[in-house]
């Protein structure tokens, strides 16, 4: 059966799992793939003509602790997938992201005959290595945006193919500070801190209050500051709009923005961000940052000790050393947070110095990612 007569399951979680996968359904069409795509997604899929069956909301758990709490709905998500997909019949199950959900019905399509493919590896390399065992027997092709994943699964005997990050070819090499500014409306010397405290729902809630407290400490210290705080969804816009005022952070000059977050990188002189996508988005736009995170006691403890790498954000991973700070946890303090970033706003030599670290980085992952995914994926169909 040729592959515009076929229909594709795919499946992605988060926001960045959205974004992603848009990149290789666009891959797809324009290689010639006219094969009907449905499963779960978010609004840049659905730009792209996907059928979303599902919101990637429903995938937007982190944490052991809220895991737990949201097993069921997430059983019943995949059973229902799995139903439809029964039906369906696809000739291609791709999963993007959200491992936890995605491997486990990859591993199930797999056992239905479906070619299983997925798209950004877990972080195997950085914590919980024991995965690979579950990854060989689900995914008959991994998709890596690391240079150095590819030989890790090789080694293990799964095929994979190194396809580069589809953000280091869409971010612009050098980005322009002046053109971002006139877009928000921000006068050009004005000292402006980008906040992103994530895009779920936990993430705003235990984490902007700390970025909002930095914020109000900083201040303090610099009257003429300026913040702009990327609102991930309308979900969360009332979320965070609730959170500023519980913190008593009206005094605060925040450009809110719906979505938009590269306005953000682009446009800033330094973030505060939470650990995961958008650090290294923040990388690719050279932004000098501080890196935060934070979860519920009982998550932070059963995560705790995991790790392999001294590092937990992606840019000090890839440059092999400590780039930028990182306060996690009980150092992600209002007061912590608010010196690591006006140390780096008050060294302009130190922020260069990281851009320039950053562009390197940017360069080792730009490849041609859209064309070489869609074509692991037309080989599969």
């Amino acid at each position: 059966m040729p592959y515009d007569s076929q229909n594709i399951l795919l499946v992605a979680g988060e926001t960045s799992g959205d974004i992603l996968a848009a990149h290789l359904l666009q891959g797809l069409r324009e290689h010639g793939c006219a094969a009907h795509v449905w499963g779960i997604g978010g609004p840049q899929l659905a730009s792209q003509g996907m059928e979303c069956v599902a919101s990637i909301d429903a995938l937007a758990v982190r944490g052991y602790a809220e895991v737990l709490g949201a097993l069921p709905r997430l059983w019943h998500l995949r059973k229902s997938l799995l139903s439809k997909a029964a039906s369906r019949k696809p000739s291609v199950c791709i999963t993007v992201d959200a491992p936890d959900f995605n491997l486990a019905l990859a591993g199930k399509m797999k056992a239905f005959g479906v070619p299983t493919l997925h798209f950004i590896s877990p972080s195997i390399w950085a914590w919980r290595r024991e995965r690979m065992a579950g990854i060989k027997a689900a995914v008959d092709q991994m998709l890596c945006v690391f240079p150095f994943e590819a030989d890790l699964y090789q080694t293990a005997g799964v095929p994979a193919t190194y396809v580069g990050h589809p953000m280091a070819q869409t971010v612009p090499l050098h980005p322009n500070k002046a053109a971002a500014r006139a877009k928000l409306g921000i006068d050009q010397a004005t000292p402006l801190i980008a906040l992103l405290p994530g895009s779920r729902a936990a993430e705003i809630k235990f984490i902007l209050p700390r970025l909002l407290g930095a914020a109000l400490k900083m201040q303090q210290k610099n009257a003429a500051l300026q913040f702009v705080l990327p609102i991930a969804s309308d979900a969360l816009r009332q979320q965070v709009a609730m959170c500023i005022q519980d913190e008593k952070a009206q005094s605060l000059v925040i450009h809110c923005l719906q979505s938009q977050a590269n306005l953000a990188y682009e446009a800033a002189d330094v973030g505060i961000i939470a650990s995961g996508t958008a650090t290294l988005e923040a990388a690719l736009y050279k932004l000098p940052m501080v890196i935060t995170y934070a979860m519920p006691v009982s998550s932070w403890m059963m995560m705790g000790h995991k790790g392999y790498l001294p590092w937990v954000g992606l840019p000090n991973i890839l440059c092999g050393e400590w780039v930028v700070p990182e306060l996690l946890q009980v150092a992600a303090t209002p007061q912590a947070l608010a010196d690591a970033a006006l140390l780096l706003l008050d060294a302009p030599q130190k922020r260069e110095a990281i851009a320039a670290r950053f562009n390197d980085l940017h360069q080792r992952l730009r490849c041609d990612t859209q064309a070489l995914a869609a074509r692991a994926v037309i080989r599969m169909l």
